[in-house]
């Protein structure tokens, strides 16, 4: 199928049919010369348009061309801009077929005011150009009255100016939002909430825009409140004041008001300072305004008093904590904490003490002040440390007494008699000298006896204890401070550690006995707690223990302790039985009767 050159816009071809071709020209390509001759037909049809509320059907135009060389035929439609429709070639250039018996149409099966079906779809060809007239009634057909182009209606419409809305006779809102943009009135309110459960009363800010007589409140947040920080509690929008009386049978939840359910609206006379508003079925209290709401009422409405309204909650009257009675279980500052913290701290310590006096204890020796007769020669070891000042005690066990020694008081702090649980008084190490009277839990001891470490570490302190009681330790160690420079044997005494060395050598070869039963035995006999013995007691323990005083090394160990009044120091002389002299019986307790 050739295809011939199609005219454009604006551009008829020429009424000429062309030069006659010759036959001394052979028809083949390239030889032959094509006829520009075109006829032209404007017509239009009708397409239904069923997914539009706005237009049923559409009418659009087209142009229907006609080839005289080939008896082709297409079929264009104008390109409209903006009008959403594929359009330009609506059919491409070729015979068209007229029927199904495979006639195709002809020049002469064209006129005015025809319908022409092309492939189901029917064109009402309504004019034509002025050579197509010419050309059919030059072939002898009468060519139709031509008929008007029809329109699209809906381009019709939207051709058609849009009729302007009659404002009635009113307040200008444009005018109103001319004067007052930017323009806001600010309110401080208060909204309680305080009805419903966990409710409190939140601090707002009221937002009235003049401008378009719309309302805002935002909530303020302060740190650490416990509310999440929305930053509006209502959004901008006018707020009904008063509805208009509805049908019981209308429904009240509705999306949206309209303006004729709403027979006033809020306007800047209901906000004042002082007055309470419910917007949206929540009441604020407003207590203050800025500056500019201030100037605003006093112009347009006269007022001149803006006395802020005082909101502050009163202080609660904090109720005096009272300390229950310290029940005696543990300190008074640790019990004190469970009435202090619903989850109690230990109490604080001193690190820089602790670490100063680590290892540190005070030893002393006190006897137990009672009436009861079994507890007259009892003896405690009372242990005084000085990294927290806490106190213990305990009670050498002796064999046959009847009293089950050990522990007596665990590591803990004492308060002095008098002393308060609000305000307790603890034992300090300046409040032990010896013969003074110690009372822990109600019961009394009486100081009798000191370690040697307790005077070295006054001596070295003497400026942080008092001198009375540095002056009762020196008096208590002052006979045996006595220096002896030789004893009866002629032994020096610097070489009394050569001796006590020479003695434990000496024992090893012996019987092996429980030395701790032998401490225990001396202590057992000095009733007094002075470290002395007669030479007799001395002697007679000794052989209930079979220790070998006959021999020349302990004989002369006896004479280094002895005094000039038939006493013996059995304290130097335990010096050389040590606890771990004979391991193998620390674990046999020996049968020995003490008279």
């Amino acid at each position: 199928m050739s295809s011939g050159p199609e005219p454009g816009p604006g551009i008829r071809p020429g009424t000429g049919t062309g030069p006659p071709i010759g036959p001394e020209l052979p028809f083949l390509p390239g030889c032959a010369i094509k006829d520009p001759t075109v006829l032209k037909f404007d017509a239009y049809f009708q397409e239904e348009v069923p997914i539009s509320a706005e237009e049923h059907y559409r009418i659009r135009q087209v142009g229907i061309y006609y080839y005289l060389e080939d008896d082709s035929m297409c079929i264009i439609e104008p390109k409209v801009k903006n009008s959403g429709l594929l359009q330009g070639k609506l059919m491409k250039r070729h015979r068209v077929p007229k029927n199904e018996q495979g006639d195709y149409y002809h020049w002469k099966d064209l006129n005015l005011g025809i319908d022409l079906t092309i492939y189901g779809r029917t064109y009402r060809l309504v004019n034509c150009d002025s050579f197509t007239k010419v050309f059919l009634e030059s072939q002898g057909i009468e060519v139709n009255p031509p008929e008007e182009l029809v329109s699209d209606p809906y381009t019709e419409q939207r051709r058609t100016p849009v009729q302007k809305l009659i404002v009635p006779t009113g307040p200008d809102p444009f005018r109103q939002f001319l004067i007052y943009d930017t323009k806001v009135l600010r309110f401080y309110a208060i909204w309680d909430d305080t009805n419903c459960a966990f409710g409190d009363h939140h601090p707002c800010v009221i937002h009235y825009f003049l401008a378009d007589d719309t309302v805002e409140v935002r909530e303020v947040h302060r740190r650490n409140d416990g509310r999440d920080p929305f930053p509006v509690l209502m959004r901008r929008q006018r707020l009904p004041k008063i509805f208009v009386d509805k049908n019981k049978d209308f429904p009240s939840c509705v999306l949206e008001i309209t303006d004729h359910e709403v027979q006033e609206w809020y306007s800047p006379k209901d906000f004042g300072i002082g007055k309470t508003v419910t917007l949206l079925g929540r009441t604020f209290l407003i207590y203050d305004c800025d500056k500019f709401t201030q100037d605003f009422y006093r112009e347009k409405y006269g007022i001149t008093d803006f006395q802020p309204v005082d909101v502050n909650k009163k202080p609660l009257e904090k109720a005096p904590q009272v300390i229950p009675p310290y029940n005696g279980f543990g300190i008074p500052e640790d019990s004190l904490q469970n009435c202090l913290s619903l989850f109690p701290k230990p109490p604080r310590k001193d690190i820089i003490k602790m670490l100063e006096n680590n290892l540190k204890v005070l030893r002393y020796q006190v006897a137990l002040e009672s009436p009861v007769p079994e507890d007259k020669n009892r003896r405690f070891i009372l242990s005084y440390f000085l990294s927290d000042d806490t106190i213990s005690i305990y009670e050498p066990p002796v064999k046959n007494s009847g009293i089950t020694g050990g522990k007596y008081l665990k590591r803990t702090k004492v308060t002095k008699p008098g002393s308060t649980p609000e305000d307790p008084i603890y034992y300090e190490a300046s409040d032990f000298t010896i013969g003074s009277t110690i009372e822990v839990f109600g019961h009394r001891f009486v100081i009798i006896d000191a370690d040697e470490y307790v005077l070295n570490y006054l001596e070295r302190n003497a400026e942080s204890f008092p001198a009375a009681t540095v002056q009762s330790i020196r008096d208590h160690f002052l006979p045996r401070k006595v220096t002896v420079e030789t004893t009866s044997s002629g032994i020096p005494k610097k070489d009394l550690d050569d001796l006590i060395v020479e003695v434990q050598k000496e024992l090893r070869l012996q019987q092996p006995f429980n030395t701790r039963q032998f401490h225990e035995a001396f202590h057992h006999f000095d009733k007094e707690g002075s470290g002395f013995l007669d030479k007799t007691t001395f002697l007679n323990i000794c052989d209930r223990f079979n220790v070998p005083t006959s021999t020349i090394l302990l004989k002369k160990l006896t004479d280094y302790c002895s005094c000039d009044d038939n006493k013996v120091n059995y304290r130097d002389f335990l010096l050389a039985f040590p606890s771990n002299l004979f391991p193998e019986a620390e674990g046999k307790d020996q049968q020995i009767i003490l008279c």
